[in-house]
């Protein structure tokens, strides 16, 4: 019989996976060097991103799945429901059990020894495969995923691979000729402060007039709404949830097609999760412009000043993780000369919006999440397909 290692590999094979997204444990430290090998993998810097990246995969056709620690779990909860489960996006993710088979580590044990009743109580399926007989049981978790169109977790206990003779980490983490990274970061410092002229609205708009057949991913509350009242289309996804993913699903779409994916993400949600950046500049789609709405609020709730008001500046954030195509703009007419610029490049972009606080008077989407994410998907689906 083939080492469980080798098994999971068959089976993720067998099932279509096309992208792997990962995070290590120690228990999986041989299944993972096997991943790299077979299939594309993104190397997450924290498990919510994966969700957002393999939301966009699926949502370009891909079949994703996620491998990591059990742990990871407690912050993926939240994005799981309110990106996956209501807008019936699949996704099996193969869980390293920790805290509850001869677990070493006191700090694994409480959330380990709950997680099932967490996930119960949350009503997200999962499955227990308790030794390497139950490997099998992955394949139900991969097809039930796909087929009822809902996250399904493995919860993978250490005991699977204590009989393993596999010992792909030795191999992968001693390489013969350990390569020499060179590390280079641009910077582009505006030395003057740009007065907001503009509300969010009028840049969405901008832009809007001037999409033709670009993908939209458009952030959370009225940012959507507005989108939808300023020029609502089938290749428009909107969110509804999972705050500070936007431009991760714009990732997982452009990595899977060559047509430009343009993200609308706010002030608010990139400093939710700056991770996002560090995740697209790691990966560095050259079909992908992010418009960074900075209006110094969290719009959607209020107006709360963000730390982008005083503190933050997302450019230069930006710079730091990797994304060098960058520009500051504030007017209706720098932003769509900008715009027209960065989308006949082939480069990774963002656009820095400088904006006032407010909202304008838009109509609910009257669309549920799981029409939006229907017609969305069947929209790209058949514009690939011409």
């Amino acid at each position: 019989m083939a080492n469980p290692e080798e098994e999971v590999i068959r089976i993720m094979k067998k099932a279509g996976i096309d992208l792997t997204a990962t995070l290590p444990c120690d228990r999986i430290k041989n299944l993972l060097p096997l991943v790299s090998e077979n299939f594309p993998e993104i190397r997450l810097t924290r498990e919510e991103n994966g969700v957002g990246i393999c939301a966009g995969a699926y949502l370009a056709g891909g079949k994703p799945m996620m491998l990591i620690q059990s742990t990871g779990l407690g912050n993926m909860i939240n994005a799981l429901e309110s990106l996956n489960v209501i807008c019936k996006i699949p996704l099996p993710v193969l869980t390293s059990w920790r805290g509850v088979y001869g677990e070493g580590i006191e700090a694994q044990v409480p959330f380990g020894v709950h997680l099932p009743a967490i996930l119960e109580g949350a009503g997200l399926k999962y499955t227990i495969i308790e030794d390497d007989g139950q490997l099998s049981f992955l394949e139900n978790v991969i097809k039930d995923a796909f087929e009822n169109l809902r996250p399904h977790i493995a919860l993978v206990s250490p005991k699977v691979w204590e009989t393993s003779e596999c010992c792909a980490w030795e191999t992968a983490a001693t390489p013969e000729k350990p390569e020499v990274m060179e590390r280079t970061c641009r910077f582009n410092l505006t030395k003057e402060n740009l007065k907001p002229v503009m509300l969010r609205n009028d840049a969405i708009c901008a832009i809007a007039s001037h999409l033709a057949d670009e993908v939209t991913v458009t952030n959370l509350g009225v940012p959507c709404k507005e989108l939808y009242a300023c020029k609502d289309r089938d290749l428009n996804f909107y969110m509804f949830g999972s705050m500070g993913l936007v431009s991760l699903i714009g990732l997982g779409l452009a990595l899977r097609i060559e047509r430009k994916v343009v993200v609308f993400d706010g002030d608010g949600s990139l400093l939710m999760n700056p991770n996002a950046l560090l995740e697209i500049g790691k990966e560095a789609p050259k079909n992908l412009i992010i418009i960074g709405l900075d209006n110094g609020a969290y719009g959607s709730t209020g107006s709360q000043e963000t730390c982008a008001m005083r503190f933050v500046d997302l450019e230069i954030l930006a710079n730091a993780c990797g994304i060098q195509n960058t520009a500051k703009v504030n007017s209706r007419e720098e932003l769509i000369e900008t715009f027209r610029k960065f989308r006949a490049m082939q480069e990774l972009s963002l656009i820095h919006v400088i904006l006032k606080p407010g909202n304008t008077k838009a109509p609910n989407i009257q669309l549920s999440p799981e029409e939006v994410t229907k017609r969305f998907k069947e929209a790209l689906k058949a514009e690939l397909s011409q």
